[in-house]
């Protein structure tokens, strides 16, 4: 069984579609979407087209959430952008995707750990932002990922919501974080000021392979015309966007929506 995991496209067709055509050199039995699909000043509107014609199983990410259950007045400047050019097709796609899917019996899929899909798995945030230059955020321990995966009778967890690619064995559950389709660089506030950055505008999935019964998994990093993107962000009033899509880190000091 070999299943891809893509997540928090985030509107960025350019960027899947770059996945989709390596995934067709190299087929899978099925990919699986994390979540975070749209919300971005992008394409959403075309990325959902896209996204629905695949039928991939999917999730909801905590952006679909927000996007359909909050007010207009309480949405950061990215949902409301993609709120504004959705239409009642793409709306009632969304509307339809769980927050979290178990494809095998062995395999559960969740946006950021199985009971919320804010709560970061893999990584931490510290009170540190802008100490040193400090992001704010570190990886995730052993004994924090174990807390936060609870006990989910799963050999396999595939998570997303960070945008940081990574893979954790804990225990005898795999861990895997294929990272973000579409945006390398985002801050956000929840629960401290931090970013997140990978250092690279390429984009990011993974692949994993059920192996005489054992979860292995593969990150995979593939050029895309990140500075198309950047111009389209560009074109939408986001610099910030544009600048995480060029080069993969955050604009400093941040004063830009949290994702």
């Amino acid at each position: 069984m070999r299943i891809a995991f893509v997540s928090d496209i985030h509107g960025n067709l350019l960027a899947l579609e770059a996945v989709l055509a390596e995934l067709a050199r190299e087929p899978v039995d099925l990919v699986v979407n994390l979540g975070d699909i749209l919300s971005g000043p992008l394409w959403p509107c075309e990325t959902a087209e896209r996204l629905m014609a695949l039928r991939w199983p999917t999730i909801a990410g905590n952006h679909e959430r927000q996007l359909l259950t909050l007010p207009r007045e309480r949405l950061t400047p990215t949902d409301a952008f993609t709120a504004q050019v959705l239409d009642d097709r793409h709306r009632a796609w969304l509307q339809g995707l769980p927050p979290q899917r178990r494809i095998e019996p062995d395999v559960l899929c969740c946006h950021g750990t199985p009971t919320s899909d804010l709560v970061y798995l893999l990584q931490t945030t510290t009170p540190d932002y802008g100490r040193d230059g400090a992001p704010g955020v570190r990886a995730a321990s052993d004994q924090e990922v174990r807390m936060r995966l609870g006990t989910p009778a799963t050999a396999l967890v595939a998570c997303g919501r960070t945008h940081v690619p990574r893979v954790v064995q804990v225990d005898d559950v795999l861990v895997v974080n294929p990272g973000s389709v579409g945006l390398q660089a985002y801050d956000d506030d929840h629960v401290h000021r931090h970013v997140i950055e990978t250092h690279s505008p390429l984009a990011r999935y993974a692949r994993t392979d059920r192996i005489d019964g054992t979860w292995r998994a593969q990150l995979r990093c593939v050029p895309y015309d990140h500075e198309a993107a950047a111009r389209q962000a560009e074109r939408n009033a986001r610099p910030d966007w544009a600048h995480a899509l060029r080069t993969g880190h955050a604009l400093r000091p941040a004063h830009w929506d949290t994702q």
